[in-house]
């Protein structure tokens, strides 16, 4: 009986009695296929038609054989790409509508907290520059210079700073750290509050008490008057920030504060020597007191605000912040005729309004009528 032989190349069929040596001939290699040429591992004739690769005589002799050759080796891909990777649900939120976001919107009434305030390397040099300028325009030694640097404190005398109420006794008082409140009284609605601070308490002897919230050096001489301006103003956001910044040129750190709450910020602060801009921001969105703070520079007050959610603000301020008053519309108490910083309101020249927007709406119903 003819058996069929399976060495490949060959596929003849043999009689087993007379299976010789050199009875086959064969490929013992496999078959290459690489850039559209056919042929064997073990010889080298390549040929681009499948027909005459099929009829590539065998390079090796021997004997034929009935055993069928194994399959070729395949590698187990053990890739992750081609497992089953467990499904995933994703769940999509769609967005709050307006009253939603309007009734999960914190109060306003919130307590408010002081911001971190950074200042920069280049603001402490600049500051340093007009102090020791300063210093230069009255020599050391001149009677003019002793007679401001040690003015004429009689005991008895209150310090000037807003809510401190130590007594002056001797120097040891000029060692004393003096706790007051660098921001200015705010009459509104029937509630009284400082504008760095923003505690607010309908009792003006409970008003009267509150301690301060900055610390600096006791004034026993009544400072100049200080001009409340405006100040250019600017803001963009990110998904996960909103920054506030400030025109004012060489903040003063220390005599400067802005606190906030998750829905607003209450700015103070004071810049070229004498000259104070604040503001009061309802704000559009909610933001994270704790992750939020002021960096201040030589030439601007940046005031980054942490977003609670990452989600675009529409605008920087909530709608109904146009009904907060502004500082020229505060109502003062007839307690409080006399202002204990001295503040004189005055417009900056090339400044910019927090509410210009409503002044020009306020111009236009005027034509209009």
């Amino acid at each position: 009986m003819a058996l069929l032989c399976y060495n490949k190349g060959c596929g003849q069929r043999f009689d087993a009695d007379k299976n010789s040596e050199d009875s086959c001939v064969y490929h013992p290699g496999v078959p290459i296929f690489h850039d559209a040429l056919k042929g064997w591992s073990c010889c080298k004739k390549r040929t681009t038609d499948f027909s005459e690769f099929l009829s590539i005589k065998g390079c090796m002799k021997g004997c034929h054989s009935i055993e069928k050759p194994p399959e070729p080796f395949r590698p187990e891909d053990t890739s992750d790409k081609l497992k089953a990777k467990p499904s995933t649900e994703l769940i999509v939120q769609s967005p709050k509508s307006a009253e939603k976001m309007q009734r999960e919107r914190p109060s306003s009434d919130e307590p408010r907290q002081p911001l971190l305030i950074k200042v920069s390397r280049s603001l402490e040099q600049t500051l340093e520059k007009l102090k020791l300028a300063s210093k230069n325009q009255c020599p050391e030694g001149g009677s003019l210079c002793r007679a401001e640097a040690i003015p004429d404190v009689r005991p008895g005398t209150t310090c000037k700073n807003s809510g401190c109420k130590v007594i002056y006794k001797g120097a040891e008082n000029e060692t004393e750290a003096c706790i007051f409140h660098p921001g200015v009284p705010v009459f509104h609605e029937g509630m009284k509050y400082w504008s760095c601070c923003g505690i607010k308490t309908t009792d003006f002897s409970v008003f009267l008490e509150q301690e301060g919230c900055s610390t600096g050096k006791h004034s026993w001489i009544k400072k100049e008057d200080k001009k409340l301006v405006s100040c250019r103003q600017d803001w963009h956001q990110t998904s996960s920030q909103v920054v506030v910044t400030i025109y004012a040129k060489n903040p003063l750190p220390a005599l400067s504060s802005v606190t906030a709450s998750r829905t607003v910020i209450d700015v103070h602060i004071m810049f070229e020597g004498d000259k104070v801009f604040q503001a009061k921001l309802d704000l559009w969105g909610v933001i994270d007191v704790q992750k939020s703070f002021v960096n201040m520079v030589p030439t601007k007050v940046e005031i980054t605000l942490r977003k609670a959610s990452p989600m675009t603000w529409a605008k920087l301020e909530h709608l109904q912040s146009s009904s907060q008053p502004r500082p020229d519309q505060t109502e003062t108490d007839p307690m409080d005729a006399e202002d204990p910083e001295g503040v004189q309101w005055e417009e900056s020249d090339d400044s910019l309004s927090w509410s210009e927007e409503g002044d020009e709406e306020g111009e236009e119903g005027a034509v209009s009528k």
